[in-house]
């Protein structure tokens, strides 16, 4: 069939609307009518029984809120560590998977499989291997600090440091996986003419690495920095479900977790409503500011 041809199949404006409506219908049923409600909602006191006019009352408990506040900046700090410390432990582990000449296959299928993993599985699986009484991992450091005289004191269920440190270690392991997915495919996309020259001109590891591969890269790091950012504000919810509860003393209640619980815990779906709108606002202004930023140093070409 011929260009001209098949784009005179749909001139029917009847068909492309009948084609098109299945998919306009999910759209509007699962995205656009529920963002609407929750708009709505959110100038609403609920109960289970019950919704009443408030204005913007839930908006002003929001920002009056020392919780609230606490989260908003436990969600930043956190965003930040899983964004930086995936992106980062991603990029060296693609370099090297990139630069190995044998068993590369293995070695690739070894370091993706996390990603495999729902993040619920894999914040089961650091859970018992981080468990502060019979984790395995736990019993090793433990074993390595006796060796220098240190008495590694590791129970995050009362350490509210801790504890973030190790959801935010938990997030970064799920992560890396999809991460090196992207970064090994641009690594092998670069024209092996620049990696040659880079050799013969005695670059070092570390500067062909940053000063080369990362500038080419560039237009998929700025993809996988957005893509991270929705994964620390969203995704990581069944981790800090399961492992902390957004404990202790709220150290790891970030701004998702506090939404589910003031939804489906307590019961008032206006507030949490509030903070959905917030949250869906703090993560698209931080996004465009990504993309705004990054692009200057984005390489297309």
């Amino acid at each position: 069939m011929s260009e001209q041809s098949a784009r005179e199949v749909f001139t029917n404006n009847k068909e492309a609307v009948l084609l098109l409506l299945p998919t306009l219908l999910v759209i509007v049923v699962f995205l656009y009518w529920p963002a609407i409600d929750t708009f709505r909602l959110s100038f609403f006191q609920t109960s289970l029984t019950s919704e009443r006019f408030a204005g913007t009352y839930n908006y002003i408990r929001l920002f009056t809120s020392g919780s609230y506040q606490n989260s908003l900046l436990v969600t930043f700090g956190f965003g930040f560590v899983v964004v930086a410390g995936s992106m980062l432990l991603s990029l060296f582990i693609s370099f090297m998977l990139y630069e190995v000449d044998r068993f590369t296959s293995i070695y690739l299928i070894t370091a993706i499989w996390p990603y495999a993993l729902p993040p619920a599985v894999a914040g089961l699986v650091l859970l018992f291997l981080l468990q502060p009484d019979l984790g395995i991992l736990t019993y090793w450091i433990r074993s390595l600090g006796a060796v220098f005289g240190l008495d590694l004191g590791l129970d995050w269920r009362t350490s509210g440091p801790l504890a973030f440190t190790v959801v935010s270690i938990t997030a970064i392991w799920k992560q890396l996986g999809y991460n090196i997915i992207f970064m090994v495919a641009a690594m092998n996309n670069i024209p092996n003419t620049i990696d040659e020259a880079a050799q013969l001109d005695g670059i070092s590891r570390t500067n062909r690495l940053f000063k080369i591969y990362v500038p080419l890269m560039s237009p998929t790091l700025v993809f996988l920095v957005v893509i991270n950012t929705i994964y620390a504000f969203f995704a990581t919810f069944p981790i800090i479900d399961l492992m902390t509860s957004g404990g202790p003393g709220g150290a790891t209640n970030i701004l998702i977790y506090k939404l589910f619980i003031d939804a489906f815990e307590n019961f008032n779906l206006g507030y949490a409503a509030a903070q959905s709108l917030v949250l869906f606002l703090v993560v698209g202004v931080l996004m465009y500011i990504q993309l705004r930023v990054t692009d200057r140093y984005a390489h297309y070409g």
